[in-house]
C-alpha cells in the first residue's frame, strides 16, 4: 500500500472518529433515536420525560449537530433539531467493510488451523 494510500485511510479514519464519540454516549444515542421517528423537535420536546436540563440536553444536541448527525433550523424563535442520516449510512459501511475484513481474516485463520 502506499504512502499515499495510507495517508488518505488515516484521514478517513480521523474523520470517523468524531462520530463514532458522538453516539458513545447513552443520552446522544436516545436523542438520536427520538429524532430519527421523522420530525423534528424542540429542546423542550426532547427534555421532556427527561431528568437532564435543557442546558445540558443542549450541550449533547450541539455535540451531535458537530458531528453531523443533526441539524438546527429556526422556526420563529425555538430552534428545531431534525435527524440528518448521512453520516450513519457512511459509518455503516465502514463497519461492514471492518466486518468483511474479519470474517476474511477469520477464514485465513480457519484454513491454516485446518491444515
Amino acid at each position: 500500500m502506499s504512502r499515499r494510500t495510507r495517508s488518505r485511510i488515516a484521514l478517513k479514519r480521523r474523520a470517523r472518529a468524531p462520530l463514532f464519540a458522538a453516539l458513545g454516549d447513552d443520552t446522544r444515542l436516545s436523542l438520536v433515536a427520538k429524532l430519527c421517528r421523522g420530525k423534528p423537535r424542540s429542546i423542550s420536546q426532547l427534555t421532556r420525560g427527561s431528568k437532564l436540563t435543557r442546558q445540558a440536553i443542549t450541550k449533547h444536541l450541539r455535540v451531535l449537530e458537530s458531528a453531523g448527525v443533526v441539524r438546527s433550523v429556526r422556526s420563529g424563535r425555538e430552534s428545531l433539531f431534525e435527524f440528518h442520516p448521512e453520516p450513519i449510512g457512511e459509518l455503516k459501511k465502514y463497519l461492514d467493510l471492518v466486518s468483511e475484513q474479519w470474517d476474511q481474516a477469520l477464514s485465513r485463520l480457519k484454513s491454516f488451523v485446518e491444515r
